[in-house]
């Protein structure tokens, strides 16, 4: 199923519909303020499983995202950090940013393996953050990507769902995406390290 949504002003019925989809263990690819993404309900554990066999990996061995409606409630998924690790991080969010911090024990039975870390994502859009902040409870997503050898990202929410009609519930579509990731930084140890530039501004570091 496509469903546009406005970008700016979501439709309260649409995203009523998005939740009870994810709540009933869907799974959706929904808009990022970076890329267009796949994602669950991190409570609903057959939902996970599904999406990882649709990437083609094992949960224990995904590396999924949690999407958060702001910094609040972190704390139920990582280690505490130092304050200056939660200030680089308060300046950076909402915005195309990843920061991996170290897990608490929570993340490990989440994914039924050894998982030390967890990446984090707030992204500036307001139909991710609404879903997130009305389901009571962080996404796990993965970004989707594209089969072209040149684009690596599928910036067309049509496309995507033509592409994937048949593997996930609902395609949201929030009109174009970025064709780059969001910059990946590192926080496990007090210096945060760059692991990968993408539409972050580096200069927040």
């Amino acid at each position: 199923m496509l469903i546009a949504i406005h970008p700016d002003n979501p439709d309260q019925r649409k995203i009523d519909q998005v939740i009870t989809a994810l709540r009933k263990g869907a799974v959706i690819i929904y808009p990022t303020d970076t890329v267009y993404s796949m994602a669950c309900d991190l409570m609903n554990r057959k939902a996970v499983e599904r999406m990882a066999q649709l990437k083609g990996i094992k949960v224990e061995k995904a590396n999924f995202s949690l999407i958060c409606n702001d910094l609040s409630g972190i704390s139920d998924y990582t280690v505490q950090f130092s304050s200056g690790i939660y200030k680089l991080m308060n300046r950076a969010l909402p915005g195309p940013y990843t920061f991996i911090l170290n897990a608490n024990t929570a993340v490990p039975k989440l994914f039924k393996s050894k998982k030390k870390t967890i990446g984090i994502r707030v992204p500036n859009n307001n139909i991710a953050r609404t879903i997130v902040q009305q389901l009571g409870n962080p996404l796990i997503s993965t970004s989707v990507h594209d089969d072209d050898e040149i684009l690596e990202y599928i910036t067309d929410p049509e496309l995507i769902h033509e592409k994937y009609e048949n593997s996930v519930e609902i395609v949201i579509d929030g009109g174009y995406g970025q064709n780059e990731a969001s910059t990946i930084i590192d926080c496990t140890d007090n210096d945060p390290i760059i692991i990968r530039e993408g539409l972050g501004d580096l200069s927040i570091l």
